[in-house]
């Protein structure tokens, strides 16, 4: 079971990086060009960045917590803010009729469920 949480908060971390890292120094107009990122044009840039950056941190609170073993309850702390992201994620796809973001966003979403329950329930760090 811990192993499938690593694995799981470490493909989370990877998805959360390279959308971060994305939004974060991609043009907003590239990223409006691109499928799925329609809803970027109707952003601030601002919003967009903003946005990439809790991305980022996103990934980092996943990994390094646990890896340095300061404050490792972060961990599924930040897996249930991933929670509440897709589920923002997946409101903006529907408003843009993008249903197969929509599936992938509850696929995260289901992920990072999985994280925030095992590592608050059968696996936490302590003990």
């Amino acid at each position: 079971m811990n192993l499938a949480l690593w694995i799981a908060a470490g493909l989370l971390a990877a998805v959360a990086l390279a959308g971060g890292v994305t939004k974060t120094f991609v043009p907003k107009e590239r990223l409006a060009a691109a499928n799925g990122g329609g809803w970027t044009a109707d952003a601030s840039v601002r919003f967009v960045k903003t946005l990439g950056v809790l991305e980022i941190l996103a990934a980092i609170g996943l990994i390094l917590p646990a890896v340095l073993d300061i404050a490792p309850v972060l961990v599924p702390v930040t897996a249930l803010c991933w929670v509440l992201l897709m589920v923002g994620a997946m409101i903006t796809h529907l408003r843009y009729h993008e249903a197969t973001f929509i599936v992938l966003n509850l696929l995260y979403l289901a992920v990072a469920a999985f994280v925030a329950w095992g590592r608050l329930g059968p696996e936490p760090f302590g003990g």
